[in-house]
Formats: C-alpha cells, sequence, structure tokens
C-alpha cells in the first residue's frame, strides 16, 4: 500500500508559515509553565503520598475538600478516575516517612466525616484481618467458635473482600456467603459487629522529598544524554549540521509536548519520561530518514538548488512518513482512549509527540539545514 507516490508537495516554501506556527505553541507552553510556576510534576519528582480511594457512589469532591482542610490534611490533587468512584488523593508530604499510620487515621478519619460510619461497629471495607477476628470474637457468638477457625475465616474474608469484583469495596453481605468457613453463625457475628462502608482505601504509594529530587536530576541526565548521543551519531553519519539541525527539531518537540503537560494541567511522571526519551527516538528516526534522502540525490549528482532538493526529499519519503507514523499513532490513540488512567501520561505525551515529531522533521530539521547551507553560501559569495 502507497500514498503520495509522485507528490510535489512545496514543503520548505511554506516554512515560514510552519516555523511561526512552532513559535506560536512555544510561547504558549513557556506562557503556561510561567503562569503555573513551572511544569506540574507528578509524586515521582515532588514527593508525596498518592491514596486511592474508591466510593460506592460518585464522591461528592467539594465535602471532601472541606473535610481535608478542616483535618489539616494539604490535599494538592482531587482526581476522580473514569468511572467516576474512584478517587486520587494527593498529599504533600510533610516527611520522608510519608502517611504513617497516625496520618492514615486522620484521612480516615477526615473521609467518615463526609461518609458517617455505624456507632459501636467497625468498617468492614477498611479493617485488617486481625482486627476482624478480634470484633467476631466478641460477638455475642463468640463461644461457639474456635480460635484458629475464627483467625483463618477473617483472612479468607478479607482476602474475598480485596479480590472481589469491586476490589476492596463490598456492598452486601450476602456476597461472601460462599467464602470457606464462613459459616451462618460467623456471618451473624460479621453483621453484629461491623459495617459496610462507603468507601475503601486502595492503596498508598509513598515518595520522599530527597528520592523525588534525585529523580528529577536522574531524569534530566537521561534526556540529555539521549540528545547527546544522537548529535554524536548524526554528525558522524552525515555532516556536524545535520546533527544540530535534527536535535533542535527533536528539543522543539521536547518542549512543546512539555507546554501541552502544562497547557492542559497534566502531571509529569516518570512514566512521561519514558514517553519523552521513545519521542526523542522517534522524531530522530524520522529526520534521519529525510536526510538520508538528500545524501543519496546528492549523490546522484542532481544539480538542483538545495531547497529544491529537500522539496524533493521529502516528497520521496512522504508516503512512508504518512504509513509509519499514522500507523503508530492509531495505537498510542487507542492506549489514550482505552489505556485507563495509569498509562494516561504516558499516551498523551505520546499522542502530541508523534504529531509534533513528524512534523518537526519537515518543517523545523530542513529549513535549518537551509538556512545555514544558504548562509555558508553567501560568506564564499
Amino acid at each position: 500500500m502507497q500514498f503520495f507516490t509522485d507528490s510535489n508537495f512545496d514543503f520548505i516554501g511554506r516554512r515560514k508559515i510552519f516555523i511561526g506556527l512552532s513559535l506560536v505553541l512555544l510561547v504558549a507552553g513557556f506562557g503556561s509553565l510561567l503562569v503555573h510556576g513551572g511544569p506540574k510534576l507528578g509524586i515521582d519528582f515532588k514527593g508525596g503520598t498518592l491514596v486511592y480511594v474508591k466510593f460506592q457512589q460518585p464522591p461528592d469532591l467539594d465535602a471532601l475538600r472541606g473535610a481535608f482542610n478542616r483535618a489539616n490534611l494539604e490535599v494538592s490533587t482531587l482526581q476522580p478516575f473514569e468511572d467516576g468512584n474512584e478517587l486520587k488523593i494527593d498529599l504533600n508530604l510533610q516527611s520522608d516517612e510519608g502517611l504513617e499510620a497516625a496520618g492514615r487515621q486522620e484521612l480516615i478519619a477526615a473521609l467518615r466525616s463526609v461518609y458517617p460510619g455505624v456507632e459501636g461497629k467497625i468498617d468492614f471495607n477498611n479493617v485488617g484481618a486481625e482486627e476482624l477476628a478480634s470484633a467476631i470474637r466478641s460477638s455475642s457468638k463468640a463461644n461457639q467458635f474456635g480460635f484458629d477457625q475464627v483467625t483463618q475465616t477473617a483472612e479468607r474474608l478479607t482476602a474475598a473482600r480485596d479480590q472481589g469484583p469491586d476490589a476492596g469495596l463490598v456492598k452486601d453481605f450476602t456476597s461472601l456467603a460462599g467464602v470457606e468457613g464462613a459459616t451462618p453463625d460467623i456471618m451473624t457475628a460479621l453483621q453484629e459487629t461491623t459495617f459496610l462502608g462507603a468507601f475503601t482505601i486502595r492503596g498508598i504509594e509513598v515518595v520522599g522529598p530527597k528520592i523525588g529530587r534525585d529523580l528529577q536530576w536522574q531524569a534530566l541526565q537521561a534526556t540529555i544524554a539521549a540528545l547527546a548521543g544522537m548529535l554524536v551519531y548524526v554528525a558522524f553519519r552525515f555532516e556536524w549540521i545535520y546533527g544540530v539541525a535534527a536535535v533542535i527539531a527533536v528539543v522543539h518537540d521536547v518542549l512543546i509536548t512539555v507546554g501541552f503537560f502544562s497547557l492542559f494541567d497534566r502531571e509529569i511522571e516518570l512514566t512521561v519520561i519514558a514517553a519523552l526519551l521513545t519521542l526523542v527516538g522517534y522524531s530522530m528516526n524520522d529526520t534521519i530518514v529525510i536526510f538520508d534522502r538528500v545524501r543519496e540525490n546528492k549523490k546522484l549528482g542532481r544539480r538542483m538548488p538545495l531547497e529544491d532538493l529537500l522539496n524533493l526529499s521529502v516528497n520521496q519519503t512522504l508516503a512512508r512518513t504518512v504509513l509509519t507514523s499514522g500507523l503508530t499513532f492509531a495505537a498510542v490513540l487507542c492506549l489514550f482512549v482505552f489505556g485507563g488512567e495509569v498509562l494516561r501520561g504516558f499516551s498523551f505525551a505520546l499522542v502530541i509527540g508523534i504529531i509534533v515529531g513528524s512534523y518537526s522533521s519537515i518543517f523545523v530539521a530542513s529549513p535549518i539545514l537551509l538556512w545555514w547551507q544558504t548562509r555558508i553560501a553567501r560568506r564564499r559569495a
């Protein structure tokens, strides 16, 4: 399958329009970064505590913010997931230890002020096996159970809760009736001593501020090393100006992608850095394909101005660019739409990066090469 087999578009002749578009995007991105005080860093880089909470019903965000403020819990982000019933809570770290037991209890107390429990009972959706076993032993039927029987059944009940279809959030005690050891008396004792809370804490991730700073520096080193390696390779394979043009185009792609993250108020996490490094290689590959065709056309002895030679080379590689970029874009777009919240930042970076990377190979790298060669020719003249 081939497209644009005999294309003859004047890409380089319209370079000023597209360079102007690049400048607009860069200025918009830098303006957004200035307004926001820099890129919005995720927990990987700034340090902090992420708490994932699942609710039986879509949570009331305003009520939760008020509850956290009253509990003196500094929350930077309350981000609902796609289904609307799960919430990512980004707490600012107070120490390298993160959310310790006391902090966890403060968080649960703040949630409980919005979603109250039942007095005298413990929340089955937020209890461990040991505490659950103690509650069952305190029931009116405690003398009917053996110690080991209660311990083992409590472990099975909490495991069934965490592995169930709602992943940690039981909505009806009858869904536990099939658990091994959950006899009618055990179930009666369970309902007597526990209640089914409206939320459950599904997970906690903690990154200390020192680790966050180290990761920032390592991410910067990785990006600079990748760019330097690309510059050396292209300069060795072609000429040094080809390497400079290619690296400038890649830096242009990275800056615009980071600008889009700021414009759309998205966090930059480790997965985003992985996407940016992938983008560096992808964009560089597109640029090298065009430059390689320029070199081949020169060897064929085509006596034509450099602008026409660049246009010819871009048009000759256009079908390849459309196929590879189009298929890759379709794949990452599906990942962005259907991949879930965990992969959303990674796929968003690639969606923007593939568009910008393909564009910059034609409208940024090639015009830089043309400008330099024209400048050298004028000096010689």
